[in-house]
């Protein structure tokens, strides 16, 4: 037997040898509890050995960088082209074809607010809208009650859970494995078919924390408009690239196929490159249009191919883990007419942080027609780079810190860290940087104009 193929029945067998000691183990955790909750950690535990299967088979990089070239002109459209077809009336019936999924990832968590459990499932609780002309109706569904997978020492690969309990030495122990199994959830719910069943012809995905994805009626009638032999069965929101968004995935053209290329299967060598504005201009948005009956057919014929992302992480014991996870864009490449559309950076308003909700809640931007808009008095298209430090982590400390938002239509950059207020009225302009160091404490004036300033020291408005 040659030397290759010495190492390569070495290297099966060690894979079996990992595979057996997972199952092993897996089934060690299960019998830690019982009843429904067995079960359905069983069901989890199912599509986790899938995925730590085919962890197990990848030999390599998933991606060779010599082989990854930008989209054809083609492949991605620009919002202004989609949006100067004129909207026909009978767009309106479109959306009885639609479904609306919003993917709730613990929206609100990391700022304190109530919400569901940080641990479900990005994809755990759903939001299905079935929109119609006159009303709209909401209902609420959950695909799976607990959506939770074992993280993995990196050293054993075997879990690092002791027993399927959540708290004590065991809350580091479980993560939500992303969004990606949001097909395979679909299909054997049963909700896939029963959806096609009542004619629906699409679904539009979008984060639960994006306040920009709306329906789009423009979208949704360049969908509609294509003859049927010839509609895009997949179609994912871009948008240009700022410096806030170097980690976001991006599109790429790889074995004459659309691509979604994530910064986890980047090669070291190459992240720079991958955050460059220049030659990766746009990003994901993670807003999805994508084809009902064409899910059905890559599930019947299993022909879903999501590339396995390696999240490597370290527990506050320091121990090495790694989590598996995969994402609902990366099956852009398995659909037919897949494309791309460079929408506006009003559609994508993501609120992780109270920097976020900062922007949001600011006169930068208003309400119109359930949208959120840039006002028409700011005179650049971009928003503004806001950076508040841990003293506004929490909504509670955010709202108690300013008497009301400033003015920000013509702010370029702030910072804030440390013990600062804000009082009523304050304006802010340009680059603002606002430091208050240990001890110190800054109280903004109300009324107050900063433009093009750095506040540093102490300052204490006291009422007398």
């Amino acid at each position: 037997m040659s030397p290759n193929a010495v190492m390569t029945e070495f290297q099966e067998k060690l894979r079996q040898q990992h595979e057996n000691s997972m199952h092993k183990e897996l089934e060690k955790l299960l019998s830690t509890t019982s009843g429904a909750e067995a079960e359905c950690s069983r069901k989890d535990f199912e599509g986790f050995k899938q995925l730590f299967h085919r962890f197990l088979q990848v030999k390599g990089p998933s991606v060779d960088w010599a082989k990854i070239n930008r989209p054809p002109e083609d492949s991605i459209q620009p919002y202004e082209r989609i949006r100067a077809k004129a909207l026909p009336e009978a767009v309106a019936s479109g959306l009885n074809k639609l479904v609306v999924v919003k993917l709730n990832g613990g929206l609100g968590t990391s700022m304190g607010c109530k919400g569901p459990k940080s641990l479900i499932s990005v994809r755990n609780e759903n939001t299905f809208l079935d929109l119609t002309v006159q009303q709209i109706e909401v209902q609420r569904l959950r695909l799976d009650e607990e959506d939770l997978y074992p993280r993995i020492n990196k050293e054993s690969l075997l879990p690092v859970a002791t027993n399927m309990s959540l708290t004590g030495e065991n809350s580091e122990a479980w993560y939500p494995p992303g969004h990606g199994d949001i097909y395979a959830s679909f299909y054997n719910s049963g909700l896939l078919e029963k959806l096609l069943s009542e004619g629906k012809e699409y679904i539009f995905v979008s984060n639960i924390d994006n306040l920009g994805a709306t329906v789009d009626l423009h979208i949704l009638n360049h969908l509609m408009s294509q003859p049927a032999d010839r509609r895009c069965e997949f179609v994912m929101e871009v948008t240009d690239k700022t410096r806030a968004d170097v980690k976001g995935g991006t599109l790429i053209q790889y074995d004459n196929k659309l691509r979604l290329l994530e910064i986890a299967q980047v090669p070291k060598a190459h992240v720079d490159e991958f955050k460059s504005v220049t030659k990766f201009k746009i990003f994901n948005t993670n807003n999805l249009w994508i084809s009902l009956p064409a899910i059905k057919r890559l599930q019947q014929q299993n022909s879903l191919d999501l590339e396995i992302i390696v999240n490597p992480k370290t527990l506050d014991g320091g121990l090495n883990v790694i989590q598996l996870e995969t994402a609902v864009g990366a099956a852009i490449k398995s659909f037919d007419n897949a494309l791309g559309i460079n929408v506006p950076r009003s559609r994508f308003l993501p609120v992780k942080t109270s920097s976020d909700l900062l922007l949001v809640m600011s006169n930068l931007y208003s309400l119109e027609a359930g949208s959120l808009t840039m006002s028409a008095k700011r005179e650049f298209p971009t928003t503004p780079h806001v950076k508040l430090g841990s003293s506004f982590t929490k909504v509670q400390d955010f709202l108690r810190r300013f008497e009301s938002i400033p003015d920000m239509l013509e702010l370029d950059h702030l910072t804030v860290s440390g013990d600062v207020t804000f009082g009523k009225q304050v304006t802010l302009k340009g680059t603002v940087i606002i430091i208050a160091n240990h001890g110190d404490r800054i109280d903004i004036p109300a009324g107050a104009m900063l433009e093009n300033k750095i506040v540093s020291g102490n300052l204490r408005i006291l009422d007398h």
